[in-house]
């Protein structure tokens, strides 16, 4: 089975969010399943940082390649890696207008951006002489992917049995434009009705590709589910309800390889479920590093995030306050709002031995606290499927979130009784409930000391790993080429 999957992300090429790990992992262990699975991205400015970095080299292919079907004279170059450690083909759409920008996701037009990525990957899919068994897209950047498919190219022998796949990471970035882009795209005019990409008078990337791949999946089951309730619809519940037949959830993994407590180098201590009394070893020196007492017996409780709404901080910032009187330090890494950023200095200015906040992006430092906290909470409103609660069960740091989308797939609140669950958490979005479940696993770590030892354990052999994940998107790919075959 021939597979591309198009991504606007990759690790370790370009990396904002939880799409580049996602893109970077699965297609190596696609690869051990059979699949023969290349990847398509642009070849963003931060790439040949990266190069340099993580060690993969990038050899030209293809000069000025044309886009006849868009309304421009922009042409494309080509270039060529590999997945460290993996045979996996990376091929890298380059085009110094559209691709520049020292932010992967900005440019001069974010629209034209879009189609000319997304027109150029079909283009040289051509060009290499594929006849691609499936085209997968990843969220609003390449979903009109899809949409070309069954339109402008229904009749190219490249794609005459060629069925799409689209993977919604988050529901609430769709791509949604004047409508005038249609003529730049090459697109026929009908396509702006409500059964086609029109939305709100506006046109919605997002949309045309829920309504033109074969098949659509979303990072986990659970947030399957949301997506076509109103609640978490963002306005295209209706449209997924309609598709709800070809709509499933698959959660994501984690690459076992590069998120492994006994093997990784970034982390001052490594260990395993066997040994995880050296655990204290990386608080203890993650304490150190950031200023705050070193007390391997206070719960060190982390927080790495993107600084926004959607991850429930506006109920962590209600109860902080109260959070505080406990015997416990807090920290935490990332960058957001601004409201957030100095909500975050402010608490560390309160209580400067007992909160530490990172406003920054730190790989390294993430690492750190995934190995050296005690906790790690996420209470989001939303959470598509969520990679932070799973790095954290991974290093036996035990999670305390809200049950949603992937959250609510992975965690399992830890009962005392059956010594089953990794983790604790809440459901209704209240700061109450938030405070209750942090004070309950508090209470564990404090008091119940065997059960805390048991809780670290179930969460390390909790399987997150891509094998299991990989073995149900070939069977993804599978549903979509009897869809479109059928």
């Amino acid at each position: 089975m021939k597979v591309y999957m198009i991504s606007y992300e990759v690790y370790p090429f370009a990396k904002v969010g939880g799409l580049a790990d996602v893109v970077g992992a699965l297609p190596k262990m696609l690869k051990k399943q059979g699949i023969d699975v290349s990847i398509i991205m642009p070849l963003h400015k931060i790439v040949s940082k990266n190069s340099e970095k993580f060690g993969f080299n990038i050899e030209p292919l293809y000069e000025k390649i044309p886009v006849p079907v868009l309304r421009t004279d922009q042409t494309f170059s080509v270039y060529k890696s590999e997945i460290p450690g993996s045979k996996v083909p990376v091929f890298l759409i380059s085009n110094d207008y559209y691709f520049s920008a020292d932010d992967v996701y900005n440019g001069p037009d974010l629209a034209e951006q879009s189609i000319f990525f997304s027109n150029a990957s079909l283009e040289l899919i051509k060009k290499l002489g594929s006849k691609p068994d499936i085209v997968h897209s990843h969220d609003w950047q390449s979903s009109l992917v899809p949409v070309y498919i069954k339109s402008v190219y229904r009749s190219e022998p490249s794609f005459s049995n060629t069925s799409t796949v689209l993977t919604i990471h988050n529901l609430g970035y769709q791509g949604i434009f004047d409508p005038k882009y249609l003529e730049f795209a090459g697109l026929p005019q009908y396509l702006f009705n409500v059964d086609g990409l029109e939305f709100y008078g506006q046109i919605n990337f997002l949309k045309g590709a829920i309504l033109f791949a074969d098949v659509i999946n979303t990072v986990s089951p659970t947030y399957a589910n949301e997506i076509t309730t109103e609640e978490y619809g963002e306005k295209l519940d209706g449209v997924l309800r309609i598709r709800s037949d070809d709509l499933f959830g698959i959660l994501n993994g984690i690459d076992y390889s590069e998120y492994n407590p006994a093997t990784d180098k970034r982390i001052y201590a490594n260990y395993d479920v066997g040994h995880i009394d050296k655990k204290k070893i990386n608080k203890v020196r993650l304490q150190g590093d950031l200023g705050l007492p070193k007390n391997e017996d206070v719960a060190l409780v982390g927080m790495i995030t993107r600084l926004v709404d959607q991850k429930g901080l506006d109920l962590l910032s209600r109860i902080m306050d109260y959070v505080a009187l406990f015997n416990m330090q807090f920290v935490v890494l990332g960058t957001g709002d601004a409201r957030y950023e100095n909500y975050f200095r402010s608490l560390e200015q309160r209580y400067p031995d007992k909160v530490k906040a990172n406003i920054t992006f730190d790989v390294e430092l993430a690492q750190k606290i995934y190995a050296g906290s005690d906790m790690f909470v996420m209470p989001s409103r939303y959470e598509p499927c969520g990679l932070g609660q799973m790095y954290s069960l991974r290093y036996g740091t035990v999670p305390v979130v809200r049950y949603t989308g992937g959250l609510a797939d992975t965690v399992k609140e830890y009962d005392s009784h059956s010594l089953e669950g990794n983790g604790f958490g809440f459901r209704k979005y209240d700061a109450p409930y938030l405070l209750t479940s942090i004070a309950k696993a508090l209470y564990f770590f404090n008091q119940e000391k065997k059960h805390w030892q048991r809780i670290i354990r179930n969460a390390m052999n909790t399987d997150l790993s891509w094998e299991r994940s990989a073995s149900e998107y070939v069977k993804l790919y599978e549903k979509a080429l009897a869809k479109r075959r059928g």
